[in-house]
C-alpha cells in the first residue's frame, strides 16, 4: 500500500494513483467512465480538514473548498458525511455560497441532518433524550473517573463528544474512559463510537454507512468514492463494499493516518492526509475535464 502513497504525492494535475484491489480499479474506472452518475463522498475532520487538538479550530484545508467546486459539475454529488452538526460543518467547511457547490450536500450527525448547497435548507431531527441525560451526567463522572484532567466535553447537538487529545496522557485517560462511557451511555439507550482520542455517545442507528447506503441509493448512483480517516469511517467502508456486491462499483480512499491501521489496510488508495485528499480531487477534474 505504501507504494500508492508514494505515487499520490506526484504534484502533477492529472497524476491518479493505481487502486491496491481489483474492486478499487473498477471503481475508479466506473467514476472515470460515468462521472454524472458518481457520488464523492467524504469524511470531514482528519479528511478535508486537518486534525487540530481543538475542534472548535478544524477548518477545510485551504485549497479543499476550490477543488471541490471544480469537480462538483462534473459528477453527480458530492457528500460531506460527519458526524458534526451539519450547520457547524458547513461553518468550518466555507461550503455556502461558493459558486460551482450546487451539486454538494452535507450530512450531519452521521446522516440525520441535510444541508443542501442548492437551496442553504437545513433539516434536522428531535434529539434523542437521552442525549440530554447524558450531556448531565458527564461532568461527574469525568471528575469521579480520575482522568478529568485535560479531557473535555464537545457539545454536538444530536451527540455528546469526550476528547482526551488534551490530557498529559491521551492514550491513558482514553482507556480509563471507555468503560464508564459505555455503561452510561447504555443506560441511557446511546452507543459508544471511538475515535481518534475521542469517544462519541450518540442514538444507535446512526453512522456514516447508514448515512452513504441511503444517499447513494436516493441518487441511484453508478460509482461511489468514500474517503475517509477514522474509526467512524469504517461504517463508510463497509458500506463501500456491500454497494460493491450489489453491483454498484466503489473506490475507498484513506487519508492517511497511522493511528486507524484499519483503515489503512481496507483502502485502495492511501493519500497523505487532507493535502493528498486535495490532490486527488483535482486530479480527478483534470482527467474528466
Amino acid at each position: 500500500m505504501g507504494s500508492h502513497q508514494d505515487s499520490i504525492r506526484d504534484d502533477s494535475p492529472d497524476h491518479l494513483p493505481t487502486p491496491a484491489t481489483a474492486a478499487g480499479r473498477e471503481g475508479l474506472d466506473a467514476l472515470l467512465a460515468a462521472p454524472g452518475r458518481a457520488v464523492i463522498a467524504l469524511d470531514f475532520d482528519g479528511t478535508l480538514a486537518p486534525i487540530v487538538a481543538d475542534p472548535d479550530r478544524a477548518r477545510a484545508h485551504p485549497d479543499a473548498v476550490p477543488a471541490l467546486a471544480a469537480l462538483a459539475p462534473k459528477v453527480a454529488s458530492v457528500a460531506v458525511i460527519t458526524g458534526r452538526p451539519a450547520e457547524v460543518a458547513v461553518h468550518h467547511g466555507g461550503f455556502a455560497d461558493v459558486p460551482g457547490l450546487d451539486h454538494l450536500v452535507v450530512l450531519g450527525h452521521y446522516g440525520a441532518e441535510r444541508w443542501d448547497a442548492a437551496t442553504g435548507a437545513l433539516t434536522t431531527p428531535e434529539p434523542h433524550p437521552g442525549v440530554a441525560a447524558v450531556r448531565a451526567e458527564l461532568p461527574r463522572l469525568l471528575e469521579r473517573s480520575g482522568a478529568g484532567q485535560g479531557t473535555w466535553i464537545e457539545e454536538k447537538g444530536h451527540a455528546v463528544a469526550v476528547h482526551t487529545r488534551r490530557a498529559p496522557d491521551p492514550q491513558a485517560a482514553f482507556d480509563t474512559l471507555r468503560a464508564p462511557l459505555a455503561d452510561l451511555a447504555t443506560r441511557h439507550g446511546l452507543i459508544v463510537e471511538p475515535g481518534r482520542m475521542v469517544l462519541e455517545l450518540r442514538p444507535p442507528g446512526m453512522d456514516k454507512g447508514a448515512a452513504l447506503r441511503e444517499y447513494v441509493r436516493e441518487l441511484d448512483a453508478g460509482a461511489v468514492l468514500y474517503a475517509g480517516d477514522d474509526l467512524g469511517d469504517l461504517p463508510a467502508f463497509t458500506a463501500v463494499d456491500t454497494l460493491r456486491t450489489e453491483g454498484t462499483p466503489g473506490l475507498l480512499v484513506c487519508s492517511g493516518s497511522d493511528e486507524v491501521p484499519d483503515l489503512r489496510k481496507r483502502a485502495d488508495v492511501v493519500v497523505d492526509g487532507p493535502p493528498g485528499v486535495v490532490r486527488l480531487l483535482r486530479s480527478l477534474t483534470t482527467r474528466l475535464a
